[in-house]
């Protein structure tokens, strides 16, 4: 708000003195211009010494001349000089530009304006300053972790959607956190009832072989019968692992796809309007090969998520000479390709670059969470949809396979 007065002060200061300089140059063009009378009595007094006559067409501004003998010299309601040609004395009448009212019909000009600029000032404080200030520490406590921060609702549509966004964003954040703490107390309760569940086997494992270890089943019989109880806790304890590592591999993120039609050209535009910017400016090439469009049977948005994160990729794991998107049609689908030079991914990690927190050898350095991709499955499955990888000469491609609608 302080910076806003200054702003306002500033702008105020700047439109007085321009109105003051061009009232200065105003009243100097006025001067000049009432004194061109005066240029053209003298250049009229010449020319009457010279030839003894007159042409008073060629003074636009001198509107008669009269000499004594025409009446009163001195006496006339326009105004005039006196002049003095060849010993005669002329009354040399002339108009004046009115200056004034010129001056005084800019100043009022100005002067609107300078309202208009108050009120533009006002008006912009009270409709984005001021509702903006009431929202400006929100992002702030969402970050700490304050989900109860009140979040004012604005009528202004400068900020409706945005306040509506804003509690939109909050109320998801809520929700993940909830859901979040729901999967982990389940989690660890799972954990809690198999570990104990497994305490029982694993007893008797111990019993048996403490027993077989010190001789106690002389049969051979009864020798084969504790080894068998053996194994068989065995495989019970392997059933309770493997239930361990079902729940913590399980799916620990939640998507919603909205399912819609969309053309292929829509989606081309966003991506090249995204990334071409930033990709001419750090040099990289980046191609889009012809295409013939569609419509596309898909949620928009995550399409779009999904292309973004294969740009994100190739921008992060390629060298920066050239990304490429192509495309091609198959069996009543859609295949879209993001490909990069400079692979340095073996071929024998490709079935495992689609699993969450996977990361491959090329990316040492690279900040990354092993998700991308992982999310790109997830998305084109729940689309009807498929992705798919592969290597051909250095160059890393990820195509996406889309329905037509």
């Amino acid at each position: 708000m302080r910076d806003f007065r200054r702003l306002c002060i500033v702008v105020i200061t700047v439109f007085l003195l321009l109105t003051a300089v061009l009232n200065l140059f105003l009243a100097v063009v006025k001067d000049r211009k009432e004194g061109i009378y005066r240029v053209e009595a003298k250049r009229l007094a010449d020319e009457i010494a010279e030839t003894g006559n007159y042409d008073i067409e060629k003074y636009p501004h001198i509107t008669g001349v009269f000499q004594a003998d025409d009446g009163e010299l001195y006496i006339s309601d326009e105004h005039y000089l006196i002049i003095e040609a060849a010993g005669t004395l002329y009354r040399v009448e002339y108009t004046v530009e009115n200056g004034r009212h010129s001056i005084a019909a800019v100043n009022g000009v100005l002067g609107v304006l300078f309202l208009l600029t108050i009120g533009l000032l006002y008006y912009i404080r009270g409709h984005i300053i001021v509702p903006f200030g009431r929202l400006n520490n929100v992002p702030q406590e969402l970050a700490r972790g304050n989900l109860a921060v009140p979040i004012p609702e604005e009528k202004s549509h400068f900020f409706g959607k945005f306040t509506w966004g804003v509690n939109l964003l909050r109320e998801s954040i809520e929700d993940s956190r909830k859901k979040e703490i729901t999967m982990q107390r389940d989690k660890k309760l799972l954990l809690l009832s198999l570990s104990h569940d497994i305490t029982t086997p694993l007893s008797a494992i111990k019993l048996n072989a403490k027993a077989l270890a010190r001789g106690l089943y002389k049969d051979g019989e009864k020798q084969r019968a504790a080894a068998e109880r053996i194994n068989a806790r065995a495989d019970e304890i392997e059933r309770f692992v493997s239930e361990i590592t079902k729940a913590a591999s399980e799916d620990f993120m939640s998507f919603e796809v909205t399912q819609g039609e969309v053309f292929l050209s829509v989606i081309v535009a966003r991506i090249e309007a995204r990334y071409a910017p930033q990709l001419a400016m750090s040099g990289t090439e980046f191609a889009i090969r012809k295409y013939d469009d569609c419509i596309l049977s898909c949620d928009p948005d995550r399409l779009a998520e999904c292309l973004q994160n294969l740009m994100e990729n190739a921008i992060k794991y390629g060298d920066g000479r050239r990304i490429e998107m192509s495309f091609d049609k198959m069996d009543g689908c859609e295949l879209i390709t993001v490909s990069n030079t400079g692979c340095t991914l073996e071929t024998k990690e490709l079935p495992q670059i689609f699993e969450s927190f996977h990361r491959g050898n090329n990316a040492d350095g690279v900040q990354g969470n092993g998700l991308g991709l992982f999310i790109c499955r997830r998305l084109m499955g729940l689309m009807n949809g498929e992705v798919y990888a592969d290597i051909r000469e250095e160059c890393f491609r990820i195509t996406l396979v889309v329905k037509m609608a």
